[in-house]
């Protein structure tokens, strides 16, 4: 005949892994140049031209910002090239 028996089926996520948000910060200084600093995260942080200026604009106007967000690995490696380079930054 008929079976009546019914079957629950259960959907959960699971978190795998858990990573913390780091930011990489570049400081404005009165010593590079707009072009350095666009040319600089353009290679550096593979950011387009057009990103890389607008982080240009804020740095000078804001006096920082976050140009990348990501692993503290990764930024770190960033940080590192962009200080090579004469600019200053930061990850936190």
């Amino acid at each position: 005949m008929f079976n009546t028996d019914t079957e629950t089926l259960y959907e959960e996520d699971v978190l795998l892994e858990e990573v913390a948000e780091h930011n990489l910060i570049v400081f404005n200084d009165d010593v590079n140049t707009f072009d350095h600093v666009i040319e600089s995260l353009i290679k550096v942080c593979e950011h387009d031209p057009i990103q890389a200026e607008q982080c240009a604009m804020i740095i000078h106007y804001n006096g920082k910002c976050d140009v990348k967000a990501g692993e503290y690995r990764e930024l770190a490696k960033m940080c590192t090239s962009l200080l090579d380079r004469g600019i200053s930054a930061e990850v936190f």
